[in-house]
């Protein structure tokens, strides 16, 4: 049984679905594997390296489709290879499920499709299959290098025979993996940190990394709802927002560099810093959008490019920072997919041979599983993916 690994067909994307590391894992498994030539190449994998791990060498997407039950991919197939597959063929990716306009395809064409964004993070045993979160630490850090790269001071505070330059006041907007991240490498880098999170548990995340949290009062009530409700489905009252907006907004006026993590499912990216707050920040003062390729945190935001404000502001569209880092996200996203595909392998028969793994070699899907049901976007023939 044979998995097959695509190439990435759009210029801002490096990363490579399956390493050659990630290839030995699934040959133990009794895989074989086969990618497209060069699927790796922009990850600093040359196909020699895949080969010397086992892999063979495919010289077209399409002929890797062919060969392939499964298909892997960083994100969704492009519309051509979509058309090629047939029934009964899995694919497994990042594939924007809620964004996703070729589902009804997959499920015309007969695929089981699975949407590695959906993996219930609750579940301990899914843990090592968290590609958001792979991707997210690592995004994290390359965050505030972006930063520190566009920003024309430095961040940490020096005693000079000149004077004194003080540290860069960084604040994070949004404190999931990649805020916690981001705020451990500005602190790292010198930096004083302030954070914002709807979420008032994430208080304590953000103190025990040396950051000051941006404190909003709330009633109890509000704190017990934000709280069961895990932050960003929490639906805050008008005061609130209000008051939170205040916060943001003075502590976006002193600041010198502003990171935006902030990003929801299945939905536009909440907006977070208005052109008012912007007008008010210091020339020089930098933001970094992570959240620009799905509608911006930042008004005025553009995926990929730097846009400079009338008073001197910069805001950086980081549209898909993991791709910048993509040898070692490739790693981690691929370790993610091969601790998901083991979910789907049937256990061998008690009087099967244990020498000859491709042998015992049987998938099992089960849409009943907590994992496979949940990451299923389409299957026998059927979009499953619930409406948001």
């Amino acid at each position: 049984m044979k998995i097959g690994v695509i190439s990435a067909d759009i210029a801002s994307e490096s990363r490579v679905a399956i390493t050659p590391d990630a290839v030995k894992k699934l040959r133990k498994l009794g895989f074989e594997v086969v990618i497209q030539s060069g699927a790796g190449q922009a990850a600093y994998y040359a196909d020699e390296l895949y080969q010397a791990a086992g892999a063979d060498i495919a010289s077209s997407s399409a002929e890797v489709i062919t060969q392939s039950q499964i298909i892997t991919t960083v994100n969704d197939l492009p519309a051509e290879a979509i058309e090629s597959l047939t029934s009964g063929q899995i694919v497994i990716g990042m594939l924007d499920p809620y964004r996703n306009t070729q589902l009804d395809t997959y499920a015309t064409k007969g695929v089981t499709a699975f949407a590695m964004e959906l993996l219930p993070r609750t579940l301990s045993r899914a843990q090592n299959m968290d590609v958001l979160s792979s991707q997210a630490n690592l995004a994290g850090y390359k965050a505030v290098l972006l930063a520190a790269n566009e920003y024309s001071r430095p961040f940490p505070m020096f005693m000079t025979s000149a004077g004194t330059v003080k540290p860069a006041k960084v604040v994070i907007l949004g404190v999931g993996v990649a805020g916690l991240q981001a705020i451990a490498t500005a602190k790292r880098l010198g930096a004083v940190v302030e954070a914002s999170d709807l979420r008032p548990t994430a208080r304590e995340q953000v103190e025990s990394l040396g950051g000051k949290w941006l404190d909003v009062p709330m009633s109890a009530e509000e704190a017990e709802t934000a709280k069961s409700t895990g932050g960003y489905a929490w639906t805050p009252s008008e005061q609130y927002v209000k008051d939170q907006a205040a916060v943001v907004d003075k502590a976006l006026s002193n600041a010198d560099i502003v990171i935006t993590t902030a990003q929801i499912p299945g939905r536009n990216a909440p907006r977070l810093v208005h052109g008012a707050t912007l007008a008010k920040m210091k020339a020089g003062s930098v933001l970094i959008d992570m959240a620009a390729g799905t509608g911006g945190n930042v008004e005025g935001s553009v995926p990929n490019e730097t846009i400079t404000t009338d008073n001197g502001v910069r805001i950086v569209g980081a549209a898909n920072i993991p791709s910048m880092l993509a040898a070692q996200s490739s790693d981690l996203y691929a370790n993610n997919l091969v601790n998901f595909i083991t979910t789907l392998i049937a256990p061998a028969s008690d009087d099967a041979s244990a020498s000859d793994a491709s042998a015992n070699l049987a998938l099992k899907l089960d849409m009943e599983d907590e994992i496979q049901g949940a990451l299923a976007v389409t299957h026998d023939s059927q979009v499953r993916l619930a409406k948001r």
